[in-house]
């Protein structure tokens, strides 16, 4: 059986709202957003709360880090900050990972999601230059530095950094990818709403690396004109079959909706 989750959403003011939504919908986790204000890693790192506010629930989290994470940046304060946000994560996830035990499933390892930061572009009068396109030996240096130093802050621990899809991946950050994959403590988050609107240009890269995958984010979503986020349902995309992918993978799976309203109707559509 496939663990359904929600994401952080933006008409719940509080930690408490998201929880009762989750539990009145028979979802099993939160995915808790480090880009909204009260996820910050100050408040994460409050366990002991989180761990409290969960078990009345019987649910647990999963955790999406900052979508402006980069670990590449040609300024090394930015990313030594980003670096430790990750190191902190991590041990915050390792103390969440009792919810894990309780309410979830032991087989699925205990994600952090991130997004692949492009970098700056520059443009030219007939092209546009991605600087980690043009730096990639500093671009990747970067990334073998972040995979060695998260292969020793996650040691032993049940837990995955998990690459997601946004707007397409660039040759650069794919060969990033493929390095990171390499590693144990690496995987790839699907996302199947965003792959529909912008043409499901990443599927073949996915596909290639189908053993990696363990964690979706399922929305609906229409090609022409680009739109995701939708109501299962009120898209393009056949859901079915990326959910029997899904459970093939033992992937756990967030609603991604942004609306209340939407996830509700998800919830119903699958019935």
């Amino acid at each position: 059986m496939i663990q359904f989750g929600m994401p952080t959403l933006i008409e719940n003011n509080t930690l408490e709202e998201n929880i009762a939504l989750c539990h009145s919908l028979g979802l099993k986790f939160i995915e808790l957003n480090m880009n909204f204000p009260e996820y910050q890693l100050e408040s994460l790192e409050q366990t002991d709360k989180l761990i409290e506010a969960a078990e009345k629930a019987g649910i647990y989290y999963t955790i999406h880090l900052d979508e402006n994470l980069n670990i590449a940046d040609f300024n090394q304060l930015v990313t030594g900050a980003y670096l430790e946000t990750v190191r902190r994560t991590i041990e915050v996830a390792k103390k969440l990972m009792v919810l894990r035990d309780s309410y979830g499933d032991r087989s699925q390892p205990l994600t952090l999601n991130m997004h692949m930061n492009h970098g700056i572009f520059i443009t030219l009068p007939d092209r546009k230059v991605q600087m980690y396109d043009r730096d990639f030996d500093s671009y990747i240096s970067a990334f073998a530095d972040f995979r060695a130093k998260c292969e020793e802050w996650i040691g032993s621990s049940d837990i995955k950094i998990v690459i997601e899809n946004t707007d397409g991946f660039r040759e650069y950050e794919k060969r990033a990818i493929d390095y990171l994959l390499q590693s144990a403590v690496f995987g790839l988050t699907w996302d199947i709403g965003h792959s529909k609107a912008t043409g499901e240009k990443d599927v073949s890269f996915i596909r290639e690396h189908e053993d990696k995958l363990i964690h979706f984010h399922i929305h609906d979503g229409i090609e022409k004109p680009p739109k995701n986020h939708l109501a299962l349902g009120d898209g393009e995309i056949d859901i079915w079959e990326r959910l029997r992918l899904a459970e093939s993978r033992n992937a756990r799976c967030v609603l991604e909706t942004k609306t209340i309203e939407a996830l509700k109707k998800s919830v119903e559509w699958l019935g």
